[in-house]
């Protein structure tokens, strides 16, 4: 039997394994099961990890085989304007660092951090089950995965970090509550003349947020909402046409653009799990939550929940107790319950308030942004809230192992 099955290797639940390996060495028998582990196809999405999440990945040892590939987000503009304005004023600026004068933010592609965390979590001697959870079952004092290619495998505790239509919330009866917003997000790299100097670019628009974000080199991540059906309009475009669609977007700034890869979609909506843990079971990332890609706090958001998990075990794992416990899944939902609802309420709240084309609020709104702009103790505020370090931050996020 194992101690704890973490079902889903993406970002979360590989970070998962790995923080439990670092922190509680092999005396943890920790298992990961996941169908397609060290085999999933590249994609173009790509993700900011706070400075609460960079911690994270230094404190269990793969820090350094990301940072050549991220990079670093020095400074982030803010517009509010119509797609076909010929000027678009930017309202707010964030310039500041850190007090320790590092970066709040730096910009990855999810494949790369990915890969890095597969090839660590085989290198570390977890067990790996490359197969799909079938069913479970209760067995008291131990949860019982029952896997597509016929084997079972059982633990004190399971983690479901299988994504937003986890099978293992929903084996659990655990519903979700949310909404559609009826917009899709085009994702795309793309290659420019001009060097970005690390500044990430958001502009706000009535159809939804389109932001330029830094990559490594002299290449950016769009990631651009629109209604539904136009966006299945422009992902049908020639490349040509669409990198045109870009450039009357953002302007000449970096120079021409050429297109690295064809764009990719995704919907966007925002759920919430109406419980994050059942009888030895605790949701993490996505099979949790999910909420508005504008602030680009989604993946750092599951591994706050890494982070939580990760340090609440810490006392049962040492002491010989439960891990899977009652009081031990409590404490977990009480420390992330909160929060994920504030940060959902947050973005869904930016999304409405941007997404309202009315004169009088643009207006409003736009005065709002240039009062904060001039307060830099506020904007200082803001950048440490945004890196994840504020408040009771646990140990991983911190940068130490629980």
């Amino acid at each position: 039997m194992h101690d704890i099955l973490i079902c889903g290797g993406g970002v979360a639940g590989l970070s998962l394994a790995l923080s439990l390996r670092r922190a509680f060495g092999e005396q943890l028998r920790i298992g990961l099961v996941d169908p397609v582990f060290g085999e999933r196809e590249s994609n173009v999405r790509t993700s900011a990890l706070t400075a609460g999440s960079r911690n994270l990945l230094e404190a269990i040892g793969i820090w350094p085989s990301i940072a050549p590939r991220a990079q670093p987000i020095l400074g982030m503009k803010i517009t509010d304007s119509r797609r076909n304005d010929a000027v678009r004023p930017m309202f707010l600026a964030f310039e500041e660092p850190l007090d320790d004068g590092s970066p709040f933010a730096w910009m990855i592609q999810n494949a790369d951090l990915v890969a890095v965390l597969e090839q660590a979590v085989a290198d570390a001697g977890i067990d790996i089950f490359r197969s799909a959870v079938s069913r479970i079952k209760d067995q008291g004092r131990a949860i019982e995965l029952i896997l597509r290619d016929g084997q079972s495998r059982a633990a004190r505790l399971v983690v479901g970090a299988d994504g937003v239509q986890s099978r293992i919330r929903r084996a659990c009866g655990i519903e979700t509550v949310g909404r559609d917003y009826d917009r899709t997000a085009i994702v795309a790299t793309l290659a420019h003349e001009e060097d970005h100097a690390g500044v990430a670019v958001q502009h706000f628009m009535p159809a939804g947020p389109f932001a330029m974000l830094p990559l490594t080199g002299r290449r950016s991540s769009i990631v651009w909402t629109e209604p539904n059906d136009e966006a299945r309009s422009y992902l049908a475009m020639s490349d040509e046409d669409f990198v045109a669609e870009v450039d009357r977007r953002f302007g000449p700034s970096l120079g021409r653009f050429q297109l690295e890869a064809r764009p990719a979609a995704f919907p966007l909506r925002v759920h919430i799990a109406r419980r994050f843990t059942a009888h030895r079971v605790a949701l993490i990332g996505d099979a949790a939550h999910l909420v508005h890609p504008l602030a680009g706090q989604g993946l750092n958001l599951g591994l706050r929940d890494v982070a939580a998990l990760t340090g609440l075990l810490a006392d049962p794992i040492r002491l010989g107790l439960d891990v899977g416990g009652a009081s031990v899944l409590a404490a977990y939902e009480r420390a992330r319950y909160f929060d994920t609802v504030a940060m959902m309420a947050g973005t869904d709240g930016l999304h409405r308030l941007f997404a309202n084309d009315s004169g009088p609020l643009r207006a409003l709104r736009d005065l709002g942004l240039g009062v904060v702009n001039r307060l830099p103790r506020l904007k200082r505020t803001l950048v440490r809230e945004a890196a994840g370090l504020a408040g009771d931050v646990p140990a991983l996020l911190r940068g130490r192992l629980p």
